[in-house]
Protein backbone atom coordinates (compact mmCIF):
# COMPACT_ATOMS: atom_id res chain seq x y z
CA UNK A 1 0.00 0.00 0.00
CA UNK A 2 2.77 2.75 1.08
CA UNK A 3 4.34 1.65 -2.06
CA UNK A 4 1.17 2.43 -4.49
CA UNK A 5 0.94 5.81 -2.65
CA UNK A 6 4.50 6.65 -3.62
CA UNK A 7 4.16 5.76 -6.53
CA UNK A 8 1.08 8.20 -7.18
CA UNK A 9 2.95 11.13 -5.47
CA UNK A 10 6.00 10.65 -7.90
CA UNK A 11 3.39 10.27 -10.81
CA UNK A 12 1.60 13.21 -9.65
CA UNK A 13 4.85 15.70 -8.90
CA UNK A 14 6.04 14.51 -12.18
CA UNK A 15 1.95 15.72 -13.78
CA UNK A 16 2.97 19.16 -11.62
CA UNK A 17 6.34 19.50 -12.95
CA UNK A 18 5.46 18.92 -16.47
CA UNK A 19 2.12 21.46 -16.17
CA UNK A 20 4.44 23.88 -15.01
CA UNK A 21 6.92 23.75 -17.75
CA UNK A 22 4.26 23.68 -20.29
CA UNK A 23 2.61 26.93 -18.29
CA UNK A 24 5.95 28.81 -18.72
CA UNK A 25 6.44 27.64 -22.47
CA UNK A 26 3.17 28.87 -23.45
CA UNK A 27 3.67 32.20 -21.36
CA UNK A 28 7.10 33.08 -22.99
CA UNK A 29 5.69 31.84 -26.67
CA UNK A 30 2.66 34.49 -25.76
CA UNK A 31 5.17 37.19 -24.59
CA UNK A 32 7.33 36.52 -27.69
CA UNK A 33 4.08 36.78 -29.63
CA UNK A 34 3.34 40.24 -28.30
CA UNK A 35 6.34 41.49 -29.60
CA UNK A 36 7.31 43.24 -32.48
CA UNK A 37 9.53 45.67 -34.04
CA UNK A 38 8.71 49.19 -32.88
CA UNK A 39 9.23 52.49 -35.41
CA UNK A 40 9.59 55.36 -33.59
CA UNK A 41 6.14 56.65 -33.75
CA UNK A 42 5.00 53.95 -31.68
CA UNK A 43 8.27 54.12 -29.79
CA UNK A 44 6.92 58.40 -28.60
CA UNK A 45 3.16 56.76 -28.25
CA UNK A 46 4.64 54.59 -25.12
CA UNK A 47 7.24 57.02 -24.02
CA UNK A 48 9.79 54.35 -23.47
CA UNK A 49 12.75 53.39 -25.66
CA UNK A 50 14.42 49.92 -25.18
CA UNK A 51 17.95 49.59 -26.03
CA UNK A 52 20.10 45.86 -26.00
CA UNK A 53 23.68 46.04 -25.19
CA UNK A 54 26.71 44.46 -24.31
CA UNK A 55 28.14 44.57 -20.50
CA UNK A 56 31.94 45.59 -20.70
CA UNK A 57 34.02 48.71 -19.88
CA UNK A 58 32.90 50.30 -22.76
CA UNK A 59 29.11 50.15 -23.57
CA UNK A 60 27.45 49.54 -20.32
CA UNK A 61 28.77 48.32 -16.97
CA UNK A 62 28.21 49.34 -13.01
CA UNK A 63 30.37 51.67 -11.25
CA UNK A 64 29.42 51.17 -7.06
CA UNK A 65 25.66 52.51 -7.25
CA UNK A 66 26.19 54.14 -10.66
CA UNK A 67 25.29 52.59 -14.09
CA UNK A 68 28.09 54.01 -16.90
CA UNK A 69 29.33 53.07 -20.26
CA UNK A 70 29.69 55.21 -23.55
CA UNK A 71 26.93 53.33 -25.51
CA UNK A 72 24.55 53.80 -22.23
CA UNK A 73 25.37 57.75 -21.29
CA UNK A 74 25.21 58.52 -25.61
CA UNK A 75 21.79 56.62 -25.38
CA UNK A 76 20.70 58.11 -22.35
CA UNK A 77 21.13 61.60 -23.26
CA UNK A 78 18.97 60.56 -26.78
CA UNK A 79 16.02 59.34 -24.41
CA UNK A 80 16.38 62.75 -22.29
CA UNK A 81 16.62 65.12 -25.42
CA UNK A 82 13.36 63.22 -26.58
CA UNK A 83 11.92 63.08 -23.14
CA UNK A 84 11.58 58.72 -23.35
CA UNK A 85 12.01 56.60 -20.09
CA UNK A 86 15.55 54.71 -21.43
CA UNK A 87 15.11 50.81 -20.44
CA UNK A 88 18.72 49.23 -21.00
CA UNK A 89 18.83 45.43 -21.06
CA UNK A 90 22.93 43.76 -21.05
CA UNK A 91 23.47 40.54 -23.28
CA UNK A 92 26.45 39.17 -23.73
CA UNK A 93 25.65 37.33 -26.83
CA UNK A 94 25.68 38.86 -29.84
CA UNK A 95 23.31 36.33 -31.56
CA UNK A 96 21.25 36.57 -29.13
CA UNK A 97 21.46 40.53 -29.33
CA UNK A 98 20.53 40.38 -32.91
CA UNK A 99 17.43 38.05 -32.20
CA UNK A 100 16.13 40.49 -30.24
CA UNK A 101 16.09 43.37 -32.12
CA UNK A 102 14.47 41.36 -35.17
CA UNK A 103 12.11 39.81 -32.65
CA UNK A 104 11.27 43.11 -31.43
CA UNK A 105 11.98 42.29 -28.05
CA UNK A 106 14.72 45.60 -27.93
CA UNK A 107 14.85 48.74 -30.18
CA UNK A 108 17.75 49.73 -30.66
CA UNK A 109 21.21 47.74 -30.42
CA UNK A 110 23.21 50.07 -28.09
CA UNK A 111 26.70 48.47 -28.51
CA UNK A 112 29.45 49.17 -30.78
CA UNK A 113 28.85 46.64 -33.85
CA UNK A 114 30.91 46.44 -36.84
CA UNK A 115 29.35 47.20 -39.79
CA UNK A 116 30.00 44.88 -42.71
CA UNK A 117 28.03 43.94 -45.88
CA UNK A 118 26.60 40.46 -43.39
CA UNK A 119 25.67 42.71 -40.75
CA UNK A 120 24.22 45.18 -43.07
CA UNK A 121 21.62 42.11 -44.39
CA UNK A 122 20.02 41.95 -40.77
CA UNK A 123 20.06 45.50 -39.31
CA UNK A 124 19.84 49.30 -40.43
CA UNK A 125 22.81 50.95 -38.69
CA UNK A 126 23.27 54.29 -37.74
CA UNK A 127 25.95 56.90 -39.11
CA UNK A 128 29.25 55.28 -37.86
CA UNK A 129 29.68 56.44 -34.28
CA UNK A 130 33.61 54.84 -33.36
CA UNK A 131 35.87 53.35 -35.53
CA UNK A 132 37.86 50.38 -34.04
CA UNK A 133 39.55 46.94 -35.06
CA UNK A 134 39.64 43.72 -33.60
CA UNK A 135 42.93 42.57 -31.92
CA UNK A 136 45.22 39.54 -30.73
CA UNK A 137 45.03 39.28 -27.17
CA UNK A 138 48.34 37.12 -25.78
CA UNK A 139 50.76 37.58 -22.94
CA UNK A 140 53.57 39.82 -23.43
CA UNK A 141 56.76 38.20 -24.74
CA UNK A 142 58.91 36.81 -21.52
CA UNK A 143 62.24 36.31 -23.99
CA UNK A 144 63.26 36.30 -26.97
CA UNK A 145 62.84 32.08 -27.43
CA UNK A 146 58.83 32.52 -25.89
CA UNK A 147 57.15 30.12 -28.50
CA UNK A 148 53.87 31.26 -27.84
CA UNK A 149 54.17 35.14 -28.48
CA UNK A 150 52.70 35.62 -32.10
CA UNK A 151 54.71 38.35 -34.20
CA UNK A 152 52.65 38.25 -37.02
CA UNK A 153 49.69 36.85 -38.69
CA UNK A 154 51.77 33.84 -40.65
CA UNK A 155 52.35 32.73 -37.30
CA UNK A 156 48.48 32.07 -36.39
CA UNK A 157 48.43 29.09 -38.36
CA UNK A 158 47.59 25.98 -36.45
CA UNK A 159 46.90 28.40 -33.15
CA UNK A 160 43.95 28.35 -31.53
CA UNK A 161 41.88 31.76 -30.89
CA UNK A 162 39.01 32.35 -28.69
CA UNK A 163 35.74 34.35 -29.23
CA UNK A 164 32.66 35.34 -28.15
CA UNK A 165 30.06 33.10 -29.71
CA UNK A 166 28.84 35.15 -33.22
CA UNK A 167 31.71 37.87 -32.75
CA UNK A 168 31.57 39.89 -36.11
CA UNK A 169 35.41 38.63 -36.21
CA UNK A 170 34.79 35.68 -37.34
CA UNK A 171 34.64 36.79 -41.08
CA UNK A 172 37.74 38.47 -40.55
CA UNK A 173 39.20 35.66 -39.26
CA UNK A 174 37.70 33.00 -41.87
CA UNK A 175 39.16 35.86 -44.74
CA UNK A 176 42.59 35.38 -42.86
CA UNK A 177 42.87 31.71 -42.96
CA UNK A 178 42.57 31.72 -46.99
CA UNK A 179 45.31 34.65 -46.76
CA UNK A 180 47.71 32.81 -44.94
CA UNK A 181 46.83 29.68 -46.79
CA UNK A 182 46.89 27.40 -43.20
CA UNK A 183 44.21 26.29 -40.57
CA UNK A 184 43.15 28.53 -37.54
CA UNK A 185 41.60 26.47 -34.98
CA UNK A 186 38.32 28.97 -33.85
CA UNK A 187 36.64 28.51 -30.46
CA UNK A 188 33.30 30.46 -29.41
CA UNK A 189 32.93 31.13 -25.73
CA UNK A 190 29.57 31.20 -24.95
CA UNK A 191 29.29 31.76 -21.31
CA UNK A 192 31.38 34.95 -20.99
CA UNK A 193 31.98 38.39 -22.59
CA UNK A 194 35.55 39.68 -23.99
CA UNK A 195 36.88 41.11 -20.35
CA UNK A 196 36.67 37.49 -19.08
CA UNK A 197 38.39 36.52 -21.99
CA UNK A 198 41.33 39.00 -21.40
CA UNK A 199 40.68 37.59 -18.17
CA UNK A 200 41.66 33.94 -19.32
CA UNK A 201 44.25 34.92 -21.16
CA UNK A 202 46.15 36.59 -18.45
CA UNK A 203 45.43 33.78 -16.67
CA UNK A 204 46.97 31.28 -18.25
CA UNK A 205 43.71 29.46 -19.05
CA UNK A 206 43.83 30.19 -22.51
CA UNK A 207 46.85 31.30 -24.90
CA UNK A 208 45.03 33.64 -27.45
CA UNK A 209 41.98 35.68 -27.50
CA UNK A 210 40.66 38.13 -30.02
CA UNK A 211 39.00 40.98 -29.10
CA UNK A 212 37.42 44.62 -30.37
CA UNK A 213 40.25 47.24 -29.39
CA UNK A 214 38.79 49.87 -27.47
CA UNK A 215 37.45 47.12 -25.26
CA UNK A 216 41.14 46.12 -24.78
CA UNK A 217 42.88 49.01 -24.47
CA UNK A 218 40.05 49.92 -21.45
CA UNK A 219 40.74 46.60 -19.72
CA UNK A 220 44.69 46.45 -19.71
CA UNK A 221 45.18 48.51 -16.21
CA UNK A 222 43.89 45.43 -14.82
CA UNK A 223 45.58 43.05 -16.79
CA UNK A 224 49.26 44.23 -17.45
CA UNK A 225 50.97 40.96 -18.53
CA UNK A 226 48.60 41.52 -21.75
CA UNK A 227 49.71 42.57 -25.03
CA UNK A 228 47.14 43.63 -28.04
CA UNK A 229 49.37 45.35 -30.28
CA UNK A 230 49.10 42.42 -33.50
CA UNK A 231 45.79 43.77 -35.51
CA UNK A 232 43.36 41.27 -37.22
CA UNK A 233 41.35 43.61 -38.84
CA UNK A 234 41.43 46.25 -40.20
CA UNK A 235 40.05 49.75 -39.06
CA UNK A 236 36.47 49.56 -39.22
CA UNK A 237 33.24 51.58 -38.60
CA UNK A 238 30.94 51.12 -35.49
CA UNK A 239 27.44 51.92 -35.14
CA UNK A 240 24.30 51.14 -33.40
CA UNK A 241 21.61 49.03 -35.33
CA UNK A 242 17.55 48.85 -35.64
CA UNK A 243 15.43 46.66 -37.23
CA UNK A 244 14.80 47.06 -41.05
CA UNK A 245 11.42 47.86 -40.53
CA UNK A 246 12.32 51.14 -38.41
CA UNK A 247 13.51 53.79 -40.51
CA UNK A 248 11.94 56.59 -38.89
CA UNK A 249 13.33 55.55 -35.56
CA UNK A 250 17.26 55.50 -37.70
CA UNK A 251 16.58 58.79 -38.75
CA UNK A 252 15.68 60.12 -35.79
CA UNK A 253 18.78 58.43 -34.24
CA UNK A 254 21.11 60.02 -37.00
CA UNK A 255 19.51 63.25 -37.30
CA UNK A 256 20.53 63.63 -33.39
CA UNK A 257 23.53 61.86 -33.27
CA UNK A 258 24.60 64.30 -36.52
CA UNK A 259 23.68 67.38 -33.86
CA UNK A 260 25.08 66.21 -30.69
CA UNK A 261 28.32 64.86 -31.79
CA UNK A 262 29.55 68.45 -32.50
CA UNK A 263 28.96 69.64 -29.20
CA UNK A 264 30.96 70.12 -26.14
CA UNK A 265 29.61 67.40 -23.79
CA UNK A 266 30.06 64.61 -26.85
CA UNK A 267 33.67 65.84 -26.85
CA UNK A 268 33.82 65.31 -22.97
CA UNK A 269 31.88 62.12 -23.13
CA UNK A 270 34.42 60.58 -26.08
CA UNK A 271 37.55 61.81 -23.61
CA UNK A 272 36.01 59.95 -20.72
CA UNK A 273 36.13 56.58 -22.67
CA UNK A 274 38.66 56.94 -24.96
CA UNK A 275 41.54 59.33 -23.86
Amino acid sequence: MLRKHIFYWIGGGIVFILAVILLFSHKEEAEEAQCSPRDYPEIERTGTLRAVTEYNAISYHVEGDTIAGFDYELLHAFAHDKKLRLEMFPEMSFEKRLDGISKGRYDVLATGTVVTTQSKDSLLFTRHILLGRQVLVQRKKENDSDSLYIDNQLELGRKTLHLIEGSPALLRIHNLINEIADTIYIEEVKEYGPEQLLAMVSGGDIDYAVCDENIAQASLSAFPNLDISKDISFTQFYAWGVNRHSPVLLDSLNRWLERYMATDEYRKLYEKYFN
